[in-house]
């Protein structure tokens, strides 16, 4: 008896304190109640996520399935100038290429998309799909004027002609200062780098010399042209030292010096493509480089 009087004294409780252990039951329930609706809501953020990061995935196999099938993208270019690999690239076959390098070997240069294809013998289907990337020089796409009609056949006909084309490999200064834009200081400078080059092999090395202003190199070409190309002796690049490299007027003895190293440590380069991680320059400009080279590889030294 004694024992159960001590209990119930335990459990006696005024009105106040009944009031306060109701409030603290009802506040635990409130809690209670929070942190099962918050655990259900984070539920279902999560199985949403889930079901995102399985759409993601899918869009990603779609998008690496494209990359695939998705032709390389072409930028503007001139077909004179393209290589092996560019062909390959373009859906020209061996023989169509070889075709374009046989032309080429002659001193002559496609300036249309029809000769492009009368050289090459590409098919319809291939020249509409790659000719609209076709470059080629301004002058070319006057209709008035093409290159041909300015060869003088005698000196007779250079004299009587008021527009005809001059020879830029044999232009004096004082010729050149006709050009509306060219000074002494220019016309100096052009004869300069001709002279460092041995001749232009093709119009477009106008662009490389130094302060000439584009528009100022299409009113040069206006008016002379490479009509005589000098013979170049290619360095070969796969057996060449870093000075000897370094003698091309293009590249830098830091660059012959990459390259050489790039070739000891991965072997010969087969092609042009090889090396234009070693030049920070436009693909126009590496063309122009890649006349003045050559990858004979039976020549490479180990």
């Amino acid at each position: 008896m004694f024992f159960l009087k001590r209990i119930k004294f335990h459990f006696r409780f005024d009105k106040q304190e009944r009031n306060g252990i109701f409030f603290l039951i009802l506040c635990i329930v409130l809690l209670q109640s929070v942190h099962f609706f918050v655990k259900n809501q984070n539920g279902d953020v999560k199985s949403q996520i889930l079901f995102d990061e399985a759409l993601q995935t899918q869009i990603d196999s779609l998008k690496q399935l494209a990359l695939v099938n998705e032709r390389p993208k072409l930028y503007p270019f001139n077909p004179n100038f393209i290589t092996d690999f560019k062909g390959y690239t373009l859906g020209m076959s061996p023989q169509e290429i070889d075709r374009l390098f046989k032309f080429r070997e002659t001193g002559k240069y496609v300036n249309s998309a029809l000769e492009f294809q009368r050289v090459t013998h590409v098919s319809d289907s291939l020249l509409s799909l790659i000719s609209p990337y076709f470059k080629f020089p301004e002058w070319t796409q006057k209709k008035t004027k093409t290159k041909a009609s300015y060869v003088l056949s005698s000196k007779k006909k250079e004299s009587s002609a008021v527009y005809g084309i001059l020879d830029l490999n044999k232009a004096t200064a004082e010729e050149l200062m006709k050009v509306r834009g060219i000074g002494q200081k220019l016309s100096t400078r052009i004869i300069r780098f001709r002279d460092r080059l041995g001749g232009f092999l093709v119009n477009e090395q106008l662009y490389d010399v130094y302060g000439l202003d584009a528009q100022v190199v299409e009113r040069i070409h206006e008016r002379f042209q490479v009509l005589s190309p000098p013979e170049v002796k290619k360095i070969n690049i796969n057996s060449a030292s870093a000075s000897e490299i370094a003698q091309l007027v293009y590249i830098k003895l830091a660059q012959a010096e990459k390259i050489v190293r790039h070739r000891e440590a991965n072997g010969p380069f087969s092609s042009l493509d090889e090396m234009m991680d070693m030049f920070n320059d436009s693909e126009e400009k590496i063309n122009r480089i890649g006349l003045y080279l050559s990858f004979e590889e039976e020549q490479y030294r180990q």
